[in-house]
C-alpha cells in the first residue's frame, strides 16, 4: 500500500507541476458567467476539427445520395463527441497531463506504436484540411489546385502571428473564422427551404444502415470525420492552459465550467454538420443528383438550383474559413502529440512544415494524376482512415480516466465511463463491420 501512494503522490505531484507550467490564461473572480468565459475557449479550438472539409466531404455525400437518413449517424456522432471530449477534458484538469503525456506514462513500452498511429491520424486531419482548403483557394481565386496545395504551406505564418499574441487571441480567431461557416450555412438554409418534418424523421435511426454498404461506409466516414482523434490529444492539453486552482475545489470547478464549454461548442458544431447535410439533401438529393460528394460540384451546382449567384461564393469562402480554422488545431494537435509521447519539443513553424509535409505529398500526387474525382474519393479516404485510428485514443482514454491513483477525485463516474465504453463498442462495431464489408 505505501509504495502505491508514493507512486500516485509522484504521478499526481508530476502531473500539477506540468499543468501549471502551461497554465497562462488567468481566471476571473467576478460572478459565474465572468467565471465561465475565463474557461471558455478551449471548446471552440476543438469544435473545428468537426466542421473540417472532411466533414463536409461526408455530409455532402451523404445528403446528396441518401437525403436525411444520415441525420441519425450525425447526432450520434455528435453525442459521442461530446462524452469523449468530455473525458478528455477529466483527464486534463484531473491529472494535469494530455493524453500523449499520461499514455506514455502508463504504457511505455506502447507509446512508440500509439505515437506512430496518432502522427498518421494528425497527417490524415491534415490531409482533409489541405485539400479543403487549396480548393476553396480554386473556387474563389481560380488558382490552379496543385498550386493550392503549395501555397497551404503558407498558412504557417498565420499561425506564429496568432500564437504570438497569446491563447486568448488564437481563441478569439479562430471562433471568427467558425461563426463564418455558421452564418454561411445558415443563409444557405434559408435559401433551400428544406422538409422539416424529414429532417427531424432523419434523425431517428433505420435498419438500412446495415443493409446497405454505401450507406456503411459513409456512415463511418461521417463518424471518423465528426469524433476525431487528434482532438481528443488536444482538448486534454489545451484545459490546462486556464491557471486555475489545482486544489480539489479548483480542480472541480474548472471540470465543470471546461466541461459546459465543451458540451456548447460541439453542440454548435452538431448543428453546423446537421446544417451541410440538410442543404446537400434539400438541393442535391431533391434535384436528383445524388452522386454529389466533391466540393467542386457542390459549388458549381449551388447557385443554378437555388436561384442566387451569391450561394456558390458563400460556400467557398465558408469552405475557405472552415479549412484555414482547423488547420491551426490539427498543427497545435501534432505538436502536443509529439511532446507528449517522445518529449521533443519542435518550434511552430518547423512542426507546422512537418505535419504538412506528411499530407503534401499524397495531396499533390492524387491533384496531378486523378484531378477532382481522385480528390474526393481521398478526402473521403481520409474520413475512414481516422475512424479506423479511433480505438487507439479512445481505449487508452477510458482506461485512464477510470485509474483513480491517477484521477484522485476527479477519477471518471461509473456512469460516465459506461457512456465512453458504449461509444467505444459502437466504433468497434461500425469500423469491423466496415472492414468486412470492404474485403467481401
Amino acid at each position: 500500500m505505501g509504495a502505491l501512494a508514493s507512486k500516485a503522490a509522484r504521478l499526481d505531484g508530476g502531473a500539477s507541476a506540468a499543468g501549471e507550467a502551461r497554465a497562462r490564461v488567468p481566471i476571473s473572480t467576478g460572478g459565474p458567467v465572468r467565471r465561465f468565459l475565463s474557461f471558455a475557449g478551449p471548446g471552440a479550438l476543438v469544435a473545428v476539427g468537426y466542421i473540417d472539409p472532411g466533414n463536409w466531404a461526408a455530409d455532402l455525400a451523404g445528403g446528396s445520395r441518401f437525403s436525411y437518413a444520415l441525420l441519425s449517424v450525425v447526432l450520434l456522432s455528435g453525442l459521442m463527441a461530446m462524452v469523449l471530449q468530455a473525458l478528455s477534458v477529466r483527464l486534463g484538469v484531473g491529472a494535469g497531463q494530455d493524453l500523449a503525456e499520461a499514455s506514455r506514462d502508463a504504457w511505455p513500452r506502447a507509446a512508440p506504436v500509439l505515437w506512430g498511429l496518432a502522427e498518421i491520424a494528425v497527417a490524415a486531419t491534415d490531409l482533409a484540411e489541405l485539400l479543403g482548403s487549396a480548393i476553396a483557394l480554386e473556387l474563389l481565386f481560380g488558382i490552379p489546385i496543385a498550386a493550392g496545395v503549395a501555397l497551404t504551406a503558407a498558412d504557417v505564418l498565420v499561425l506564429l502571428g496568432l500564437e504570438r499574441r497569446g491563447v486568448r487571441r488564437l481563441e478569439a480567431g479562430v471562433l471568427a473564422l467558425v461563426l463564418v461557416v455558421a452564418l454561411s450555412f445558415a443563409f444557405e438554409l434559408l435559401l433551400c427551404h428544406p422538409d422539416g418534418r424529414a429532417v427531424l424523421a432523419g434523425y431517428v435511426p433505420g435498419p438500412a444502415l446495415f443493409r446497405d454498404g454505401q450507406m456503411l461506409y459513409l456512415a463511418v466516414a461521417i463518424l471518423g470525420a465528426t469524433v476525431m482523434p487528434h482532438n481528443l490529444y488536444l482538448h486534454s492539453s489545451l484545459v490546462q492552459t486556464r491557471a486555475f486552482d489545482r486544489g480539489e475545489p479548483g480542480k472541480r470547478d474548472a471540470l465543470r465550467n471546461a466541461t459546459l464549454d465543451t458540451v456548447l461548442s460541439l453542440g454548435g458544431a452538431l448543428l453546423i454538420n446537421s446544417a451541410i447535410l440538410v442543404v446537400a439533401a434539400a438541393v442535391f438529393h431533391r434535384a436528383g443528383r445524388i452522386e454529389v460528394a466533391d466540393l467542386r460540384d457542390a459549388h458549381r451546382l449551388l447557385s443554378p438550383l437555388l436561384g442566387s449567384r451569391v450561394a456558390g461564393p458563400v460556400f467557398a469562402l465558408a469552405l475557405l474559413a472552415a479549412g484555414q480554422s482547423a488547420t491551426i488545431t490539427s498543427t497545435m494537435a501534432g505538436q502536443v502529440v509529439m511532446t507528449g509521447f517522445l518529449r521533443l519539443r519542435l518550434r511552430p513553424w518547423a512542426r507546422r512544415l512537418t505535419t504538412r509535409s506528411l499530407a503534401l505529398i499524397p495531396a499533390l500526387a492524387v491533384a496531378l494524376a486523378a484531378g477532382e474525382k481522385g480528390t474526393a474519393e481521398l478526402l473521403l479516404a481520409s474520413q475512414v482512415v481516422l475512424s479506423l485510428h479511433l480505438p487507439f485514443a479512445v481505449l487508452p482514454l477510458l482506461r485512464l480516466t477510470a485509474d483513480r491513483r491517477r484521477m484522485g477525485a476527479l477519477v471518471s463516474p461509473r456512469w460516465l465511463t459506461a457512456l465512453g465504453w458504449a461509444c467505444a463498442a459502437v466504433i468497434l462495431v461500425l469500423n469491423g463491420y466496415l472492414l468486412v464489408t470492404l474485403v467481401r
